[in-house]
């Protein structure tokens, strides 16, 4: 039997689970949410940055990302902010897309699985 660890758990969600040599992050959101949706994005990444460390890894192995927008408008200003982020050579496989998000001031979630 392969071990599970879960970080910063509550009765509805981890914020990560490790498993088999893989850490699954749950989406992340800005917690300043009047911040523009790059703003967002800053907060948003810092934040996974921070779990990844916590889980023993980092954004350079990143296998896939998966980033959820309230308006396809924003694409142009969150990619900016992302693709500065993203450790040069190690592009993850990604997706995009447009969707109601929990709170009307949520302007994008992220969601990352990176290798240990």
């Amino acid at each position: 039997m392969t071990d599970i660890t879960r970080l910063d758990q509550n009765a509805r969600r981890s914020r990560a689970v490790i498993h088999n040599g893989t850490v699954y992050l749950a989406g992340h959101t800005a917690d300043d949410r009047d911040a523009d949706v790059a703003g967002q994005t800053r907060q948003v990444l810092a934040k996974i940055d921070e779990m990844l460390a916590a889980a023993g890894t980092d954004k350079s192995k990143a296998l896939n990302v998966t980033i959820w927008l309230q308006r396809m408008a924003d694409f142009h200003a969150m990619n900016e902010v992302y693709d500065a982020w993203i450790a040069p050579g190690h592009a993850p496989a990604r997706c995009c897309g447009a969707v109601e998000l929990a709170a009307p001031d949520i302007l994008v979630e992220i969601m990352v699985t990176a290798a240990l």
